[in-house]
């Protein structure tokens, strides 16, 4: 699957879950709701990370929940990048380039 069906799937579920709080709390989340929820999210996936490494107790289903939690945090990525209007794609690109370019640069020192 690539960036664009990831995106739209994701849409997919950001419009079911819009339609699922006007039906429950009668309004959707805010684009600050959604940082929060984020937030949120890596929390949890820092956490799973520690377990991972040793900081922490491991949880049985350690694999399966870090898989979901990271696929929750790009989840909030996509969403809060249509939030904005950000093409998601090409900043990636471009920062990847521009990170290139600086890391290849203070090497060749």
């Amino acid at each position: 699957m690539g960036l664009d069906e990831l995106h739209q799937s994701a849409l997919r579920i950001h419009d079911l879950y819009d339609e699922l709080n006007m039906r429950e709390r009668g309004r959707v989340w805010t684009r600050e709701e959604f940082m929060l929820g984020f937030m949120g999210d890596v929390g949890d996936l820092a956490k799973l990370i520690l377990a991972e490494e040793g900081a922490r107790t491991v949880r049985p289903d350690g694999q399966a929940a870090l898989e979901h939690e990271l696929a929750d945090c790009l989840w909030s990525v996509l969403i809060l990048a249509h939030r904005y209007g950000i093409d998601l794609e090409s900043a990636f690109v471009r920062t990847m380039g521009d990170l290139e370019k600086a890391i290849s640069a203070r090497l060749d020192r």
